[in-house]
């Protein structure tokens, strides 16, 4: 069954809950990934532009460029200092508005549940990223309970 396609409408609702939540996950993927800098990157769902941010201070990229569906998530992160120099794109995942080639890095984070086809997803990572570059996701664990909302979920259904 094909997931219907999933947009955040309200930027400053979702930096205020979400966000905070993708920081600390980030901080330890970045760590773990270890990625070389001065590399061009793409943020595939940069949503209010914390992944962005934390790609930029812990990747020393050449150059990043930005997209999301939500017009209210990239205004947000458009007010973010440190990513004054990247590029913001109004753009589907599934469907990214670049040439083949055209960066050395993606990368998705905090994307994968809301993808309406993973599969294009991460097809068109692949095709935007040049051979060999890198394609990297992150997501929290939501199968374990580390969902950002877990303990109201619990509180509401008695588990």
């Amino acid at each position: 069954m094909k997931k219907e396609s999933f947009s955040f409408d309200d930027g400053n609702a979702y930096e205020a809950t979400m966000a905070a939540w993708l920081r600390p996950v980030g901080e330890t993927f970045f760590d773990w990934l270890e990625a070389k800098s001065g590399l061009k990157w793409i943020d595939v769902g940069c949503g209010t532009g914390v992944s962005t941010e934390l790609l930029i201070e812990k990747c020393t990229p050449a150059e990043v460029e930005a997209l999301d569906p939500s017009n209210a998530q990239l205004a947000v992160a458009r007010t973010r200092p440190v990513l004054h120099d990247v590029t913001f794109h109004n753009g589907d995942a599934v469907a990214l508005p670049f040439s083949d080639n055209s960066f050395d890095a993606a990368l998705m984070a905090g994307v994968i549940p809301v993808l309406p086809d993973l599969s294009k997803g991460v097809i068109e990572m692949l095709r935007v990223v040049r051979p060999s570059g890198l394609v990297a996701a992150y997501m929290w664990d939501i199968v374990n309970g580390g969902f950002p909302h877990e303990p109201v979920l619990a509180g509401l259904t008695g588990c």
